[in-house]
């Protein structure tokens, strides 16, 4: 009888391990295949002969489907809990980035984006709940450390993505074998976490859009996107077109990024202890700034490498720390701020590439810091940031 508890100890000791490890191997994956796309952006770009203003547009297409699919990211965590939903949606996220990858035209490239952003964010939706709920359970803050686990799937990727590139392996290819690789990493997941199904109460609203002090969350969620995703989107395109990066050396203005943003991550939850998260995220607001505008005003590969992770180590505690306090009033409160910030990821990137078709990339990017500016301004006002 001693034996058989204490195998079961022993057993329940072992899979409480393995869970622990499935909600930062959910961020990974994400992390992998948003950096995969990012990095190969100037190859999609130079194979189907896009200009910035049509790059732009397939950009444009990958945040609409992004916004719309929250209320569908709601509904799927409150139907069949936030384990179903990373399932579910990571298998759509796995099949539209090969789809990106063998998208023959314009049109199929648009489609295949817009089925892309509704992966990510109904994904992106359901960790970022698993990791609120995972916070809530430990009594004290992960969520910046969760957020660095995504930071590893970036930088990882952004490394791939440059030995792909610089090997000559074409898109298809590339996003096929990160598509094949990521498939039982995502089963396994999904398989160890225990389910999380709640029943609805009558009344229960799917989907709300910020309201009250969640406005400020969801406007500093809105501009960080914009940081974010314009240096996924346009970091390599600079480091080639600006800079003359070759296709090995134009991702790790990315790769920079991602990494310093891993890093900061790092360290996010004890300095959010120590200093609080709106301090945090108002002087690493500016400092990424500055980042952004050593990059664009670097005239060599090197400076610009160096500024793009200056910048990531600046803007990495947007997202946790927003994330983590819109998480605390429920999955609805943070599919909603979520909105906001994926709405900064649609209208960001897109303008990025609209200003530059006017006024250069470089006058585009250094407005992206302007922005950063303003990050630190709302931050300073959000009360239910802490």
């Amino acid at each position: 009888m001693t034996y058989t508890s204490a195998s079961s100890n022993t057993a329940t000791l072992s899979n409480s391990r393995f869970q622990g490890l499935a909600i930062p191997s959910l961020f990974i994956l994400l992390g992998v295949v948003y950096a995969s796309w990012a990095a190969r952006i100037p190859a999609v770009r130079d194979a189907l002969q896009l200009k910035p203003s049509m790059l732009s547009i397939v950009l444009l297409c990958s945040g609409i489907g992004a916004v719309l699919a929250f209320p569908l990211a709601a509904w799927l965590n409150v139907h069949y809990g936030a384990r179903r939903s990373a399932c579910y949606a990571g298998i759509g996220l796995l099949i539209a980035l090969f789809g990106v990858g063998l998208a023959p035209n314009l049109p199929w490239l648009m489609l295949a984006m817009a089925m892309l952003g509704v992966g990510i964010s109904c994904f992106d939706v359901a960790i970022n709940a698993l990791g609120a709920a995972a916070e809530k359970r430990a009594g004290r803050s992960i969520m910046s450390l969760l957020h660095a686990w995504f930071c590893v799937g970036t930088f990882s990727g952004a490394l791939l993505g440059s030995a792909m590139a610089g090997a000559g392996v074409p898109p298809s290819w590339h996003f096929g074998a990160v598509a094949v690789l990521l498939l039982p990493l995502l089963y396994w997941c999904c398989r160890i976490l225990p389910d999380d199904r709640m029943p609805r109460l009558r009344g229960d609203r799917l989907f709300v859009m910020p309201h009250g002090p969640l406005i400020v969350l969801g406007l500093i969620a809105f501009c960080g996107a914009i940081v974010e995703g314009s240096m996924a989107d346009w970091s390599g395109v600079y480091m080639k077109d600006a800079l003359g990066a070759g296709d090995g050396l134009a991702p790790l203005g990315y790769a920079g990024f991602a990494g310093m943003m891993l890093l900061a991550r790092l360290a996010g939850d004890r300095l959010k202890e120590i200093m609080g998260a709106r301090r945090i995220v108002g002087f690493g607001a500016l400092l990424a700034a500055v980042g952004i505008f050593i990059a664009v005003g670097a005239g060599a590969i090197a400076p610009a490498i160096a500024g793009f992770a200056l910048a990531g180590s600046g803007v990495a505690m947007v997202f946790p720390f927003v994330f983590s306090a819109a998480g605390r009033h429920g999955p609805t409160a943070l599919a909603g701020v979520a909105t906001l910030g994926y709405s900064g990821g649609l209208i960001g990137p897109p303008a990025v590439g609209f200003l530059a078709q006017g006024w250069g990339l470089q006058a585009a990017l250094g407005f992206v810091g302007i922005l950063c500016i303003g990050v630190a301004l709302a931050a300073s006002r959000a009360k239910w940031l802490t």
